[in-house]
């Protein structure tokens, strides 16, 4: 490095005036390396005094200078004095290590490739000698050489061991290999930091080994380093790669000069930095410790650490580089420069920026930065944008859930859009629930967009976001899912697949059930065939509050009730979404009709006041005394342990009377009303006429004597009257005799929704004789209704002594009793052509209008069929059901069809007028209009097209009105007691006579739709704004529309009450039981049973009816009474309760009005006038002495008529008016009732 004649031309000390030998530093070395004594003062007298002698060649030797000097010297290291620089010894060693083990893999290779062609060439010599010698020669020659190859398997199989071994330390995949990989990095982690900490002293300088803490632990090192690189050589496979690997280079630029320091007592920062490289592992090490877990955040580790580790390895060269200077000008040209300034240079080149404040001035450097422009500017502009959209495409909705101490919380995951969230939290955090204490965190694997992040942020205090999937059991856990007071999944009502949104509910279901077994689970389902699938889950348990909503039964379900009651699906669809009061001054039909969506449905624990008495005598004291309405109550058997005991009774009628604690449904249009009911007190309220004013008293409330609770106990779970009753001793009975109450009890049967159980009841005189008593099993309740025979198989009935003979041998009714049932039938059997269904009468009918074709998805009829086959009508009640439609759409429907009776199939299409007019549309009391094929079409505008074209294509039909006279209304019922084939009460029991149908306005219709805004186009002579929500339009105030939006409403209201659901099941399905839908699940098909005094006992249930106003034993109220004398009549005379009105939308104005558009006012008050063409909603009791009625359809070559008795009851109400001018169409179908008749 120094010249050698430079260096010894001064021997009397002047070692650092060395002619152009040493290189020159700045000024900036450290005085503390520098040894100026007394030695070095006299070393410069001598020089002084032999100037004079050497004068002659002080031209060509240079001034020597203090301040130039490289290596700092102290007397206590043997350091070369003459400080000469030894950075070619580090150099080498590492040169020496790395070429010398190069040549060393290399020779050895070549020698082995010529052995193995040496030995392949004797392999072939020896096999030609083998050929040519005998057997028993070859097999002497070859047993020394048999021994030979075993000798060299044997250590094959020894070096093979090793090899395994030092792979298995090597690797991850055992616990000690991960220790030593991850001890290794951070070893190489320190041993840079150590690196930044010498960077801050001279390239080369003198250091003592056993004196230098920081030279000590990087010779320890480095040590490790040395056995992990052995370790390495041995577990390589191919060892030429191997050498050439990073990491080797790595090892052999900085192990070698730890080694050198050690023994030349100094020390040179020369090549360490590329221990930096090894950050490029970084992102390895993490996996193993299983902290990196997601691609993305691989990808960002890696790219980070090759940035870095490139950043930091090309910063130390330039250091190294710029402060030794170019060897060709002997190192004169180098400029102080720290190891930071060098990071920063490097990062102001690579970004392209170069401010030029820092720059390289040797050759070196700039040569090197001229190539590392190219590979730096490249990484720069490919990495950091990469770097910047990882970071940024980081899950912002990635945390965790944080439970509130005193808060519960849910998690809402499925379908979250802007759409469903707004619908569930509009009604889930609606201001009439009273004081909602939940958290509400949504889940979902998609980050939400602008919109519904905004609606997110509206509701921060009580809504929360977090991305994720339910599958995944890590985003289960983020959610605190195990602490979740329940989990609610929505589904995708508009999806193209229904099964497919269906199968995917299903399996979140059961990953959250995995997960959890406890929780609670509200999900919507789309399909009813695949509620079934739920039922395979092991911890799916109804009992426990798991519920499935679905759409396709409950919407359905509506529409069909619409079909016995007009408009009962909107009162429905409003009772159980939250609405908020609009009030209106003026006097219009939505006054009344806003008034009436206020209301919602709530439960509440009755008073203790209430105990004893009857459910009539309770409903009557509520609705007039504390404004509420109460429809419905949950019965606790004595094991109230138990939750299968619990049971609602929807207007058990007055043999049942309320217990302690029990639950009612309500009515109200607030929570804080329902509370009148549970507070209410005799003692306090009774003289109180205001409501608001019931509040809670200071009276206790009475406790219930252990002889009541142990008679009502033991009567309700024998079955027997409290006399009879033989699960008590004769000792308590007897102190009872005194509470005995003054009506005689029989044991009769109530439904509610999950099964029946034994009541009491009032007995009137039984109507039937002794002989028909025996028949029927001592039941009073078996109906006598005709055997049900089809079209195809006529049969004449003679008389009903053989009715009454055939009704124990005969199936009608399905196993559970609960609907009614036939045979299977072959669908051509039940097909209409068009000139056969003109001949026919068809008259009081239902007509389905269908869309669909082979290729959509089915909807379920099954759904609509049940509950206008519900076993709580006769036979004769039932009304016929026509399907127009598509006939390759129905086979795939009908084999959930086929058991059901009086069902015709008119293959055609709903735009045919001619097959519209072939079934008498303006003769059915409803049509109703469906499609399969809503969801096959991505414009929302256009997916109910096919529904809004039949709906104004029917509409605008123009009928004869010769044939007003076959129409036959089922508007109203017959009260208990009355016979409607008697001609002195047929206008008693408010069958409301309109006018002849001679325009398709005026038909019945109810049109499903799935795009609430096209609404607007089923009614063209409306003023709904588009804008407008569906309850506030036109079309759903008046019952004519319905769309599968409003069901959105029942998963917040299932949350906060699983009896609602139970509720609205009951009503709209016709009886739907869980043991039901488990034998459905079981063979798809209901199973016909024979008539059992328990199947029998299901029928006794209530019923949705209209009853009319215009005539009867109510049409006095109907001219300006009051809503409130209305109510309280119907439930004392006949037990009816009412709930609702469905009036004319015209009828408020003075002047007459040919519309005949109706509207829904539900829970009116007391004194809400009434008008007589008003209908009232209410609940009915099954009638079990309802004669037969006439048939509703009948084939052209038979007359339609039925045969039933006149019957007289304790119930009967004397007619209130004459009907003498009564039409003679009427009187010739009553003659023709006495002909034989033929049912299909």
């Amino acid at each position: 490095m120094a010249n050698g004649g430079g260096g010894g031309g001064g021997s009397s000390g002047g070692g650092g005036g060395g002619g152009g030998s040493s290189l020159r530093m700045s000024s900036n070395i450290h005085a503390n390396h520098l040894s100026l004594d007394a030695s070095s003062s006299s070393s410069s007298s001598s020089s002084s005094s032999s100037s004079s002698s050497s004068s002659s060649s002080s031209s060509s030797v240079h001034e020597p200078k203090m301040d130039a000097l490289i290596i700092p010297v102290t007397m206590e290291v043997p350091c070369d004095s003459r400080g000469q620089r030894m950075w070619w010894a580090f150099l080498a060693s590492s040169m020496v290590t790395f070429f010398g083990g190069l040549f060393i893999i290399l020779l050895w290779r070549t020698l082995k490739y010529l052995w193995t062609v040496c030995c392949h060439c004797g392999g072939k010599t020896k096999e030609a000698q083998k050929i040519n010698n005998g057997s028993s020669q070859a097999d002497g020659t070859l047993k020394p050489v048999d021994e030979k190859e075993e000798a060299v398997a044997a250590e094959v199989g020894w070096m093979t061991s090793v090899k395994d071994w030092a792979g298995v330390m090597i690797s991850a995949q055992t616990l000690t290999g991960r220790v030593l990989v991850v001890l290794v990095f951070a070893l190489s982690i320190g041993a840079l930091v150590i690196y930044f900490i010498d960077s801050s002293n001279p390239i080369e300088s003198c250091q003592n080994f056993y004196k230098d803490f920081t030279l000590q632990i990087d010779m320890a090192f480095n040590v490790f380093f040395l056995l992990y690189f052995g370790l390495r050589f041995i577990a390589a496979n191919d060892k030429l790669w191997f050498w050439l690997e990073v990491n080797s280079v790595v090892d052999f630029f900085t192990v070698p000069p730890v080694f050198v320091s050690v023994y030349l007592n100094r020390s040179w920062l020369g090549l360490r930095f590329l221990r930096a490289l090894r950050l490029i592992q970084f992102s390895e090490i993490l996996q193993f410790l299983n902290i990196l877990k997601t691609s993305n955040s691989i990808k960002l580790v890696n790219l980070l650490s090759i940035f870095i580790s490139t950043w930091l390895t090309a910063a130390g060269f330039i250091h190294l580089v710029e402060n030794s200077g170019d060897p060709w000008e002997n190192f004169q040209n180098n400029q102080a420069l720290t190891y930071w300034e060098c990071v920063y240079l490097l990062m102001v080149t690579m970004s392209t920026v170069g401010y030029g404040d820092v720059y390289a001035k040797t050759t070196l450097g700039r040569l090197f930065m001229v190539f590392f422009i190219l590979g730096g500017l490249a990484m720069f502009a490919s990495y950091v944008p990469e770097i910047i959209e990882l970071i940024g495409n980081r899950k912002k909705y990635g945390g965790s859930y944080s439970a509130v101490s005193g808060r519960k919380h849910i998690v809402v995951c499925g379908h979250i859009t802007l759409e469903s969230v707004s619908n569930f939290l509009k009604d889930f955090l609606h201001k009439d629930r009273d004081d909602v204490n939940v958290e509400i965190v949504f889940l979902h694997n998609i980050s939400p967009n602008l919109e519904l992040e905004a609606l997110f942020k509206r509701h921060f205090t009580q809504v929360e976001f977090y991305q994720g999937s339910v599958l995944n059991p890590h985003d289960l856990a983020r959610v605190k899912i195990e602490s979740a007071d329940a989990c609610l999944i929505l589904a995708n009502k508009y999806c193209a697949d229904p099964d497919a949104e269906d199968a995917s509910n299903i399996m979140r279901v059961i990953s959250i059930k995995n997960y959890h077994p406890k929780i609670r689970i509200i999900t919507q389902m789309l399909q009813y065939h695949n509620k079934a699938h739920l039922l395979n889950i092991p911890s799916w348990n109804w009992k426990e509050g798991d519920d499935a909503i679905c759409l396709a039964e409950l919407k359905l379900g509506f529409i069909a009730q619409s079909c016995l009651a007009q408009g009962l699906s909107t009162m429905l669809a409003n009772l159980f979404s939250m609405r908020s009061f609009i009030k209106i001054e003026e006097d219009t039909w939505q006054k009344y009709y806003l008034e009436g969506v206020s209301n919602e449905m709530y439960t509440e624990y009755l008073s203790s006041a209430f105990v004893g008495l009857s459910f009539p005598t309770v409903c009557e004291l509520c609705f007039v005394k504390l404004k509420l309405l109460m429809i419905a109550i949950e019965y606790k058997s004595a094991n109230r342990e138990s939750r299968s005991r619990k049971r609602i009774l929807i207007n058990p009628g007055n043999h049942l009377k309320i217990q302690e604690g029990t639950l009612g449904f309500f009515i109200a249009s607030d929570a804080k009303e329902v509370k009148r009911a549970f507070f209410y007190c005799k003692a306090c309220h009774d003289d109180i006429t205001d409501p608001k004013r019931i509040k809670k008293c200071g009276c206790k409330r009475p406790k219930m004597s252990i002889y009541k609770r142990m008679r009502r106990a033991c009567c309700f779970d024998c079955g027997r009257s409290e006399r009879d009753c033989s699960c008590m001793s004769g000792r308590v009975r007897g102190n009872m005799d005194t509470l005995e109450r003054t009506f005689p009890l029989s044991s009769v049967s109530v439904n509610d929704c999950s099964t029946s159980f034994r009541a009491f009841e009032d007995e009137p005189p039984s109507t039937l004789s002794p002989k028909k008593k025996q028949r029927n099993g001592g039941m009073r309740n078996s109906p006598s209704s005709s055997p049900k025979l089809m079209r195809h198989d006529p049969l004449l009935i003679p008389g009903n002594d053989q009715i009454d003979n055939m009704d124990s041998n005969v199936k009608k009714y399905d196993s559970t009793g609960m609907f009614h049932w036939c045979a299977p039938k072959e669908i051509e059997k039940v097909i209409l052509t068009r000139s056969e269904a003109a001949m026919t009468v068809l008259s009081g009918h239902v007509v389905v209008c269908i869309f669909g074709d082979v290729s959509s998805a089915l909807i379920g009829l099954r759904n609509l069929v049940m509950p206008l086959r519900a076993s709580n009508f006769h036979y004769h009640e039932l009304k016929h059901i026509v399907f127009v439609g598509s006939i390759e759409y129905l086979k795939r429907e009908w084999e959930t069809l086929h058991n059901f009776p009086k069902v015709s199939i008119l293959p055609g299409t709903p735009l045919s007028r001619a097959d519209l007019r072939a079934v008498n549309i303006n003769l059915c009391d409803m049509c109703v209009i469906l499609s399969a094929n809503q969801n096959n079409i991505d414009d929302t505008s256009l997916q109910d097209k096919e529904c809004i074209l039949a709906s104004l294509n029917i509409k605008s039909m123009q009928f004869d009105d010769s044939i007003g006279v076959l129409q036959a209304n089922s508007q109203g019922f017959t009260p208990p007691g009355m016979d409607r084939s008697s001609p002195d009460n047929s206008p008693v029991h408010g069958m409301l006579r309109q006018p002849s149908i001679t325009t398709g306005v005026n038909i019945p219709i109810i049109t499903e739709l799935v795009n609430d805004t096209n609404v607007q186009f089923l009614d063209q002579d409306d003023d709904d704004d588009p804008d407008t929500e569906l309850y506030l339009t036109q079309p759903f105030a008046c019952g004519t529309a319905f769309a599968v939006s409003v069901l959105d409403s029942l998963m917040s209201a299932t949350y906060f009450n699983d009896n609602i659901l139970t509720l609205i099941r009951t009503l709209v399905t016709g009886g739907a039981t869980p043991e039901l839908e488990a034998l459905i699940a079981e063979e798809n098909a209901l199973r016909g049973g024979y008539s059992t005094p328990q199947t029998l006992a299901n029928r006794d249930r209530c019923r949705v009816a209209q009853l009319a106003l215009l005539d009867g034993p109510f049409a006095d109220l109907g001219d300006g009474g009051c809503y409130g004398d209305l109510f309280c009549k119907a439930l004392k005379t006949y037990n009816m309760l009412c709930f609702g009105i469905y009036r004319l939308r015209d009828a408020h104005l003075s002047t007459p009005s040919q519309c005949t558009k109706r509207y829904v006012i539900t829970n009116p008050p007391y004194e809400f006038e009434l008008v007589p063409t008003d209908l009232i909603f209410c609940l009915m009791q099954f009638d079990h002495n309802a004669g037969q009625s006439r048939a509703s359809l009948s084939h052209s070559s038979h007359s339609s008529q039925s045969s039933s008795k006149k019957s007289s009851s304790v119930h009967s109400i004397p007619s209130t008016a004459n009907r003498p001018n009564r039409p003679k169409s009427r009187e010739s179908r009553d003659k023709q009732n006495r002909k034989e008749m033929v049912y299909r």
